[in-house]
């Protein structure tokens, strides 16, 4: 068996914030995924400067594929706005295994099916043995659904249904674009241009609001692709969309259970506005990390649920969260 100070459950941005910052303070960190790294993960890779900050990393010193914009161009109902915020994109298949690999931890590719508390120590599946716990999993993360689900159910209020896909492309448009509530939507859609000439389109729904809707996701998605044709940003004949589905920030009562800890998406952490869970993630992987370092209380109360501020973040996440509310109180 093997045993160490602590083990990070799933090597994404929260799982590899928290096992960087643990093993700076000199733990043994383990990090198990199911997966092998790099690997592909479904995200429009939107990264804000506060995450760029939160992980200590100048974007002139990351060695992979980075991009800028300056402002972001929103669009709803047939108006245009162009906000000055300047924001970052990534590809995750880049960005996750180089946080991954910075953060010294030993990585193994492992599924966990079983944790047990032994003696105060947790054992997973007999093979793995540590005093620390840090569930980073996803939403359908181990730690969660053994240790915290009976005491922190999911809202299904809260819970969105995505569609996107990553390919190569030769973009001409370099802005990022996002279209709320389009064509009935209840969420949005965006366009992301990546260096190194990728792209990654999508878009994503409260999953109540379209169980109750007179269209799918499927054909919001047909008439998005349409609509990207139509503007001129991609005519593409190769769309393969996957879904996936998160939940986006609630109030979350129980974070931590002895010496074990979920952060980033198997807390359900994305923001309400505009459905963004990198910045969430990385900030519960520091936090997470603190706590067990100085033997402190975790607590998510830093996390805001917003990610920007003033009226249009009301306006949306009113649109986004509150009327999914009223649907499933129905």
């Amino acid at each position: 068996m093997q045993v160490a100070d602590a083990i990070v459950v799933g090597g994404g941005p929260a799982g590899s914030t928290s096992a960087w910052k643990l093993r700076q303070a000199g733990l043994d960190v383990v990090v198990l995924d199911r997966a092998k790294f790099p690997r592909t993960k479904l995200c429009a890779g939107w990264v804000t400067p506060q995450v760029m900050t939160d992980l200590e990393l100048d974007p002139r010193d990351y060695p992979l594929s980075f991009m800028t914009f300056e402002e972001l161009h929103l669009h709803w109902k047939g108006f245009t706005k162009k906000l000055q915020s300047p924001q970052h994109s990534i590809r995750r298949l880049e960005f996750d295994d180089f946080l991954l690999r910075r953060s010294k931890a030993q990585v193994l590719q492992h599924e966990v099916r079983d944790i047990q508390r032994v003696n105060g120590d947790y054992v997973l599946d007999d093979e793995f043995r540590c005093k620390y716990l840090v569930g980073a999993g996803g939403t359908a993360c181990p730690v969660y659904r053994k240790l915290f689900r009976r005491r922190n159910p999911r809202c299904s209020w809260l819970q969105t249904a995505t569609y996107e896909q990553e390919f190569r492309y030769d973009w001409h448009d370099a802005a990022c674009h996002l279209w709320f509530f389009d064509e009935g939507l209840p969420g949005y859609a965006w366009y992301v241009p990546k260096a190194n000439g990728h792209i990654n389109v999508g878009l994503g729904g409260m999953a109540v609001q379209l169980k109750h809707g007179k269209a799918r996701l499927h054909d919001h998605w047909q008439e998005f692709v349409r609509k990207l044709e139509k503007r001129g940003l991609v005519s593409y004949e190769h769309y393969h969309p996957t879904g996936y589905s998160y939940f986006l920030h609630g109030n979350v009562d129980v974070v931590s259970e002895g010496n074990a800890y979920i952060v980033g998406d198997a807390v359900g952490l994305a923001t309400r506005d505009m459905c963004e869970g990198i910045g969430p993630a990385v900030k519960s992987g520091l936090l997470a990390a603190e706590a067990i370092v100085t033997s402190n209380n975790y607590s998510l109360a830093g996390i805001d649920a917003l990610s920007g501020s003033g009226l249009s973040s009301k306006i949306l996440e009113h649109k986004f969260v509150g009327v999914n509310r009223r649907v499933a109180n129905e």
